[in-house]
């Protein structure tokens, strides 16, 4: 395992980073479920909307820049569903296996306990096996499937909701 990463709040500074692991997964795997990449501009209109609502989107930064990244966010508009938060952590390829992400998903469940939420949930596409492992390794379980809800390469996918009571 390589040096842990340094845990913090993302910053302008971060959104090349940001922006090439975010068009990696949506270019080239079905971890991110849009077809089409997204734009410097996108990526800081979504960094500023997500903090300026109070959500955390959190880097892991080592040496030579953002090795991944982390968020959460509402599950639902409804009021009923305050407790519930959904989240996402994606790794530059060329810092997996590294120990980032769970350093980043453990931040985002502390982030979670601290703001009093009930439980977390990930998206996550039913071909992603890595994905799925990882996060039963820290605890979550398979809440449901949503078969067949996104279409990307020609082909039908698969969402598997993993949960974590907090």
């Amino acid at each position: 395992m390589a040096d842990p990463a340094i845990i913090r709040a993302a910053r302008a500074e971060d959104d090349g980073g940001i922006l090439a692991i975010v068009n990696d997964a949506i270019l080239n795997t079905t971890a991110w479920y849009d077809c089409a990449p997204w734009t410097k501009e996108r990526i800081a209109e979504w960094r500023t909307a997500k903090l300026a609502d109070g959500w955390p989107l959190i880097v892991a930064e080592v040496a030579n820049g953002v090795a991944g990244f982390g968020s959460f966010g509402p599950f639902r508009a409804r009021q009923a569903y305050a407790g519930t938060a959904e989240h996402s952590v994606y790794i530059s390829n060329t810092y997996r296996e590294n120990g980032y992400g769970r350093q980043l998903l453990e931040a985002l469940i502390e982030l979670a306990r601290g703001r009093g939420l009930h439980t977390i949930v990930g998206g996550v596409d039913s071909e992603n096996a890595g994905s799925l492992a990882f996060h039963r390794a820290l605890g979550f379980e398979e809440a449901g499937r949503l078969r067949e809800v996104g279409r990307k390469f020609d082909r039908w996918l698969t969402l598997v909701f993993m949960q974590k009571l907090l």
